[in-house]
């Protein structure tokens, strides 16, 4: 019996670290900027067999990194080996504790039994995926400039904040002419000027716009013309609730940090599938480790944006490589 062979069933030793990681230029949506990146890193060991997982607590959904860390030691003490993720998603709500514990018990099992992820989960190899490149919330002129100078990225993700959307959106489209936009306006829009905006967007080129308006408020997208088809963030976390934001959304965003990990993700990405829904896979501002495991989710996407990395002033060993315009799959040193 190998040493690998003999550690499966065990409990796996856990370990937890926080990082923060510099964003470079920082970063701002409507509800506030940064400078770091705040990431918590499980590592689950099992034998000679490592798996990690990085999540990012977020305060918009009650978490901070305290609490989260705290959750992530509690679960983790109550499973019983490598394959317990069924055990966990009883054990934490959805969000970053359980996406750490999640995604590090992939990790972990793909290196006790010589398989990649992908494999374990049914799923094809990965391929290279056009993600997204993010610029952040200023002025109209100081967006159209950034996005101008974005020219080596295929599409753009334009952060909103309400007021001053429409200019925003007009220097912008004037300043990259032929760049594919999406845009996320993180709650920041209201039922008063929900149409004016979203004909703005439309006028804009638009592909995609996230989540106008806020979670529990979202009723009033049932009654408009989708100028731009309209994706849920804030609304949707889980499966759970999935079916009542049918009429009001045309797609979903998907993040681990959401979802509370793969295993829910990729329940959450068939059921939305069966729905009509179109898919959108995203991110918080992270590392390559958070990203990894996303890749997975990317392959059936229909916009992906997993720029984490790209915004940060530095990066992991063996990190994401982003060549061609587009990202590439992990590699094992990095993940599953």
């Amino acid at each position: 019996m190998s040493p690998e062979e003999g550690a499966i069933g065990r409990q796996p030793r856990l370990a937890v670290v926080t990082e923060r990681w510099p964003i470079r230029g920082g970063f701002s949506i409507s509800r506030g900027s940064k400078d770091f990146a705040e990431v918590a890193v499980a590592t689950l060991a099992s034998g000679d067999a490592i798996g990690r997982g990085e999540c990012v607590p977020y305060g918009r959904y009650g978490e901070s990194m305290e609490g989260v860390v705290s959750d992530i030691h509690r679960a983790s003490a109550q499973l019983t080996g490598h394959e317990d993720r069924a055990h966990l998603q009883d054990l934490l709500p959805p969000g970053a504790a359980r996406n750490a514990l999640d995604c590090a018990l992939w990790d972990l099992e793909a290196k006790l039994r010589g398989k990649p992820a992908y494999a374990l989960a049914g799923l094809a190899a990965p391929e290279a995926v056009e993600t997204a490149f993010t610029i952040s919330l200023d002025t109209p002129e100081a967006m159209a400039a950034k996005a101008k100078a974005a020219a080596q990225y295929p599409l753009l993700k334009l952060k909103l904040g309400g007021d001053g959307d429409e200019a925003r959106l007009a220097a912008i489209r004037e300043a990259a002419p032929s760049v594919r936009l999406i845009a996320d306006a993180n709650e920041a829009w209201r039922p008063d000027n929900l149409e004016a905006l979203m004909a703005a967007a439309g006028r804009a080129g638009v592909e995609l716009i996230e989540q106008p308006l806020p979670a529990g408020e979202d009723a009033a997208l049932a009654g408009i013309t989708h100028h731009v088809p309209v994706c849920a963030d804030e609304s949707v976390h889980d499966r759970e609730g999935l079916r009542a934001l049918a009429g009001r959304y045309d797609a979903i965003n998907i993040k681990l940090d959401k979802t509370g990990g793969l295993t829910e993700a990729l329940a959450l990405l068939r059921e939305a599938q069966s729905l009509d829904l179109k898919i959108m896979v995203g991110c918080m501002v992270s590392t390559s480790l958070a990203m990894a495991p996303a890749m997975l989710l990317a392959q059936q996407a229909d916009w992906v944006d997993l720029d984490g990395p790209l915004l940060l002033a530095e990066d992991r060993l063996a990190p994401l490589a982003y060549r061609d315009g587009k990202l590439q799959p992990p590699e094992p040193a990095l993940w599953g």
